[in-house]
């Protein structure tokens, strides 16, 4: 497998305060890596500045073998985002919503993409109702479905399950997986649900303090870790001191 993400001594800092801290790691073609660690451990910071949304103080990210600051507007064509902190437009339709951003994105069959992804995450009943009265698990799937507008090769979930009751869960966890193989797409899944993490990811990272304190499959973690459960071992790394500066 060939590396679509390539991070090297990422690090953001704002005044005295180093939320991210030289960190470095990679991530294959089709492979699902979860990014983990508590609040505060610099999670957040590295997908902004995976996004663009942050620029790095320190550092290089190179995504489909080239630099994101260099090749930004190319590269961003080829990401999504989906997080269950941050619904779509409630005032508009779910097909108003799929249209805006297809647009956004470029899609240039949107409506046929538009039509297809309503149906494919269960909403084509709910097309023409306003996103503010569907439910909370309607409206992560509507999130989910605007994250495939444009079939990314790269996609960045922050808890995308969270709220969500398991059966609901375990159906969008499916269905993400699936559309991902489809397109041979790499996945960076950050979660507090590590039952999820260790069903969905081939890696495991991490982050405690604004560095990466491990990076493995989740069997070798375990054996490393001493640990026949990942939610032990997180509780162990966030539990780690800040080191003294």
């Amino acid at each position: 497998m060939s590396t679509l993400l390539k991070v090297e001594n990422l690090t953001k800092t704002y005044g005295q305060t180093t939320a991210v801290d030289g960190i470095s790691f990679e991530a294959k073609e089709g492979e699902v890596v979860g990014l983990l660690g508590p609040n505060g451990a610099g999670k957040s910071t590295t997908i902004h500045m995976l996004l663009s949304l942050l620029e790095p103080t320190e550092g290089s990210i190179e995504i489909f073998g080239k630099d994101l600051k260099a090749h930004r507007e190319e590269i961003l064509q080829h990401i999504n985002f989906a997080t269950a902190y941050s619904m779509l437009p409630h005032n508009l339709t779910p097909y108003e919503n799929l249209k805006i951003f297809a647009l956004l994105y470029g899609v240039q069959q949107w409506r046929t993409a538009a039509e297809s992804l309503l149906e494919e995450f269960n909403l084509a009943e709910f097309r023409n109702a306003r996103t503010g009265s569907l439910s909370t698990g309607e409206q992560m799937r509507l999130v989910l479905a605007k994250a495939f507008l444009n079939s990314p090769k790269l996609l960045l979930l922050d808890e995308p399950t969270a709220s969500l009751d398991p059966a609901v869960a375990r159906d969008l966890r499916q269905k993400i997986y699936y559309k991902m193989q489809e397109n041979n797409g790499t996945i960076l899944w950050t979660s507090h649900n590590m039952r999820e993490i260790e069903a969905m990811c081939d890696r495991v990272i991490f982050m405690a303090h604004g560095k990466i304190v491990a990076d493995d499959t989740p069997e070798n973690l375990k054996k490393t870790f001493q640990s026949g459960d990942l939610e032990d071992i997180f509780i162990a790394i966030a539990r780690q001191p800040s080191p003294k500066i």
